[in-house]
């Protein structure tokens, strides 16, 4: 599972360069999530999810706490959950999480950033088969040794650990996520690289130059969409 994490690096690094996007995206997921259930992590367990996600990409705590605040406040905006999925070039499959209160022009915008640059949308499960759900905790200061030890006092499994220069990269299953992350905080640990469920390809592939230039053209494209969340997707980015 390396090169997967070599994608998700990726995907943090390209980060700082549109961080006001990423803020404003964050903002709108905690607000949604707040309103769905309780606006106290404590009590809410997806809320708490969403800030420990948050954390990592360092979104400031006056966006989440206006978010909250917001969602407090009885704000009567609605958004709709979505998920789309297609095709890029040479066998790339995507999937494109969507937050959206305008379900056709989602639909339209997404379809578009497919076509104009190489791909084509599909149907409802054409992708998505051949990913899997997976908790990623990244840290650092500990062995591989030591985080398996860690995770076996709390009763815990990992479906793959792998020491990446330096950061001890945990794949476990979705629903043991904060039990892991509590396991760690309980061993010291304050701090995560990485700490979100993500799609991940049971399969990675390899695009030549010119290929992988349309393809990461076709995923910007998509990741700039107001109402776009997470993209997922196959393909290897790293050198």
């Amino acid at each position: 599972m390396g090169r997967k994490w070599n994608n998700i690096k990726e995907k943090k690094a390209a980060k700082d360069k549109n961080t006001s996007r990423i803020y404003a995206k964050f903002g709108r997921e905690i607000y949604v999530v707040a309103r769905q259930g309780e606006p106290d992590p404590e009590l809410n367990q997806a809320l708490k999810f969403v800030l420990e996600r948050a954390k990592t990409y360092n979104v400031p705590k006056s966006i989440i706490d206006r978010a909250i605040e917001k969602a407090k406040g009885g704000s009567e905006e609605n958004y709709d959950e979505l998920r789309y999925e297609g095709f890029g070039p040479n066998g790339s499959m995507v999937i494109v999480d969507t937050l959206t209160n305008n379900v056709n022009r989602t639909a339209s915008d997404v379809r578009a950033a497919f076509g104009k640059n190489g791909g084509n949308m599909g149907v409802s499960g054409s992708v998505s088969y051949m990913f899997d759900e997976t908790a990623v905790i990244g840290l650092e200061g500990k062995t591989e040794d030591e985080v398996l030890e860690i995770l076996m006092e709390a009763d815990l499994d990992a479906r793959d650990i792998i020491d990446e220069d330096g950061t001890i990269i945990i794949y476990t299953e979705p629903d043991q996520f904060h039990a892991v992350q509590e396991a760690f905080k309980n061993a010291g640990v304050t701090d995560f690289n990485v700490a979100e469920i993500s799609m991940l390809a049971q399969t990675d592939i390899k695009l030549d130059n010119e290929s992988q230039a349309q393809f990461e053209k076709m995923v910007d494209a998509l990741e700039d969409l107001e109402d776009v969340q997470q993209v997922y997707h196959n393909v290897d980015l790293g050198e």
